[in-house]
C-alpha cells in the first residue's frame, strides 16, 4: 500500500497544486471584476440583480476552470480525459444558460417598473427572453454531446405542423400577444379602453391573454386575439396628461366676459390646491355650446394629470365654482314649466 502511494504521489501533487492555484487566481479575478463593475455602474437595482444572478455560478466556474487545468496536467488515460472534459463542458454550459436566463428574466421584470424606458416588459416578453436563452443553450449543449441537430429539427418541424393545427386558437392568441408586444398599442400600467366594454389599467400581456384591472379593483382577462382585433383607446398615449371639459350654465342676464373671467380665475386658484389639476397649460373658458334653452352654456377647459384624476378634479372644481358664482351674484338657472289653462266658454 505504501509503495503504491509513493508511486501515485508525484502524479497527484501537481494536479492538486494546479487546481488550487488556478481556482484561487480565478476567484481573486472574480472579486476584482465584481468591485470594478460596482464602481463603474453604481449600486442601482439592475446592477444588484446581475451580480446576485452570477454570484453563486461564478464560484462554480472558478472550480471548473481549476479542474480543467488539473486534468490537463494529470496523466489520465485519453478516453477518461475526454469524458471528464465533456462532463465539465456540460456543467459550464448548463450553469451559464440557467444563469443568463435567470438574470435576463430578472432584468426584464425590473425594466417593467421603469415607465421612462418606454413601457413595461410584459410576462410574454420575460418568458420569450428565457425561452430564447434556453433554446440557444440547449443547441450548444447538443453540439458538445455530439448529437446531430438536423434530424431533431426535421422531426420538430413535422410535429409542429400537427400541433399548430390542433392549437389554432392558442397560437392565434400567442401571435396576437407578440403583435401587441412589438407594436405597443398598450403597455403595462396604461389606462385603456378595449372594445368599449373593458376599461382599466393593463396589468400584464401574457402569452394567451391580457389582464386589465378595473377601477372597481376587479381583473378582466381578455384573449390577446380579441385585444388585437378591437378598437383600443389608450389614455396614456402619447402622454398621460389630458384635457378636462367642464360645462357651466349661467343666466342670460349675466355678463359673458365676467363669467369667463370668474371661471378661469377659479380654475387657476384650484390648480395649486386640487390634487391632479395642472396649472400648465393654463385653463380657459369658451361660450360653447353657447345659447341653451334657458342658460348661457360655458365650457371650462383645464388639464388634469391622468385620466383617473378627472373624477376627483370635477368633484372639487364644481363645488368651488358653485360657491364662487353664488358669491359673485351670478345666477345658475334651472328649467321651469309654465302651465297655461285653457278657458272654455259654456253655452247658456
Amino acid at each position: 500500500m505504501g509503495a503504491m502511494w509513493k508511486a501515485w504521489w508525484p502524479a497527484l501533487v501537481w494536479p492538486a497544486v494546479a487546481f488550487v492555484g488556478v481556482a484561487a487566481a480565478t476567484y481573486a479575478l472574480r472579486v476584482a471584476l465584481f468591485s470594478a463593475y460596482r464602481r463603474w455602474t453604481g449600486r442601482d437595482k439592475r446592477t444588484s440583480l446581475f451580480l446576485a444572478g452570477i454570484r453563486v455560478p461564478s464560484l462554480l466556474w472558478c472550480a471548473v476552470l481549476g479542474l480543467f487545468v488539473a486534468v490537463e496536467i494529470a496523466e489520465l488515460p485519453r478516453r477518461l480525459s475526454l469524458q471528464v472534459h465533456v462532463v465539465l463542458e456540460v456543467a459550464i454550459i448548463l450553469s451559464v444558460t440557467l444563469t443568463v436566463a435567470g438574470v435576463l428574466g430578472s432584468l426584464a421584470a425590473a425594466a417593467s417598473e421603469r415607465r421612462a424606458m418606454g413601457g413595461g416588459m410584459t410576462g410574454l416578453a420575460q418568458t420569450s427572453v428565457r425561452l430564447a436563452v434556453l433554446l440557444i443553450g440547449g443547441l450548444v449543449l447538443l453540439g458538445v454531446l455530439g448529437i446531430e441537430i438536423t434530424p431533431i429539427l426535421t422531426a420538430l418541424g413535422v410535429g409542429g405542423l400537427a400541433v399548430a393545427l390542433a392549437l389554432q386558437d392558442t397560437l392565434s392568441n400567442l401571435f396576437a400577444g407578440m403583435h401587441l408586444l412589438a407594436d405597443k398599442p398598450i403597455r403595462v400600467g396604461d389606462y385603456v379602453k378595449i372594445a368599449d366594454s373593458v376599461e382599466g389599467y393593463v396589468v400584464d400581456v401574457g402569452w394567451r391573454s391580457t389582464r386589465v384591472r378595473m377601477l372597481q379593483n376587479n381583473v378582466i382577462v381578455v384573449p390577446n386575439k380579441k385585444v388585437a382585433e378591437s378598437v383600443i383607446t389608450n389614455y396614456d398615449l402619447p402622454e398621460s396628461r389630458m384635457a378636462l371639459l367642464l360645462r357651466v350654465g349661467v343666466s342670460y342676464a349675466s355678463d359673458p366676459d365676467r363669467v369667463e373671467a370668474v371661471l378661469v380665475d377659479e380654475a387657476r386658484r384650484a390648480a395649486g390646491e386640487v390634487e391632479g389639476l395642472l396649472a400648465e397649460p393654463a385653463p380657459f373658458a369658451r361660450l360653447i355650446p353657447g345659447f341653451g334653452e334657458y342658460s348661457l352654456d360655458f365650457t371650462l377647459i383645464c388639464q388634469v394629470r391622468t385620466f383617473v384624476d378627472q373624477y376627483g378634479v370635477q368633484h372639487e372644481l364644481r363645488k368651488r365654482i358653485l360657491r364662487r358664482l353664488r358669491a359673485e351674484g351670478i345666477e345658475i338657472p334651472f328649467p321651469t314649466r309654465v302651465e297655461i289653462a285653457a278657458r272654455g266658454e259654456g253655452s247658456g
